[in-house]
């Protein structure tokens, strides 16, 4: 079996436009690749089954998201080959950084290749729309503007950055918080680029202070320092930028016992890009 990076993401900024009829949300976000990487373990079987190994606690097989990449993928492809998967977990479940989605966009990409489906990035791209919203992005590979539910997307070249991020004790339901009463949804688009640090917000943070204490706490304590710190995605991650691996660093080590964090790296592409 060989490993294969699945890097997480952060929402720059994420706005809430409106409600559509589908009930899902109309959204502008802007999308950065991280360093920080699950990474997925994938060998080609010739007997077409698609068998776990080592499942993640709590993830039965129909809803683990690199299972049913694999299987869509399969279905689509027509192929005869099935594949052993495994995750090695390091972005936190419930994060907001988009960990499983990227997990998913990697099992396609990985096995387009090895199960020779010959399907172009746009096609899988399409794909990839099934599993969720945040999947296509993964699969796109570039840090980008990204519209609708999040699956219409435009490259943003953006600058080198480094990120130090906070990771609360707890996860939320993205059900919960964009189903929020007090959510607001008639945000105004931006016209983007220019993108710069601070630019918009993230329109799910009130919400989401209000039903987390903790995301509150860890959000409260980056912002005394970093006053552009936002979450990312509906939570429960925080983060701030920084222009140096020193200065996040240095801020990571003023992290109180009770709180968890971690350095990462701004990506300009995904590790697989034209893989």
């Amino acid at each position: 079996m060989n490993w294969f990076p699945a890097p997480g993401k952060l929402n720059l900024l994420l706005h809430v436009l409106g409600r559509r009829a589908d009930g899902y949300h109309e959204l502008q976000t802007v999308l950065r690749l991280i360093d920080r990487a699950d990474r997925v373990g994938i060998a080609v079987r010739a007997d077409g089954q698609i068998r776990r190994h080592d499942p993640l606690p709590g993830v039965p097989a129909e809803a683990d998201l690199c299972v049913r990449a694999a299987r869509l993928l399969q279905a689509h492809a027509k192929t005869p080959l099935g594949a052993d998967l495994a995750i090695d977990k390091r972005l936190p479940m419930g994060g907001g950084l988009g960990g499983g989605s990227s997990d998913a966009a990697t099992t396609l990409l990985v096995l387009n290749r090895l199960w020779n489906a010959g399907l172009a990035r746009a096609e899988l791209q399409q794909l990839a729309l099934r599993l969720g919203a945040d999947v296509p992005f993964f699969v796109f590979g570039e840090n980008a503007v990204g519209e609708g539910i999040g699956e219409r997307l435009r490259p943003l070249a953006l600058p080198d950055a480094w990120y130090l991020v906070l990771v609360p004790p707890r996860p939320l339901s993205t059900a919960d918080v964009f189903g929020d009463n007090a959510l607001t949804r008639n945000t105004k688009p931006l016209k983007i680029p220019p993108f710069f640090p601070g630019l918009g917000a993230n329109d799910l943070e009130p919400v989401a202070i209000r039903r987390s204490p903790e995301i509150a706490a860890h959000l409260a304590w980056l912002r005394a320092r970093r006053a552009q710190a936002r979450m990312t995605g509906s939570g429960a991650c925080v983060f701030a930028e920084l222009a140096t691996e020193d200065e996040a660093r240095a801020l990571l080590g003023e992290l109180p016992a009770e709180m968890r964090g971690f350095v990462a790296r701004g990506l300009e592409r995904h590790p697989l890009y034209g893989f």
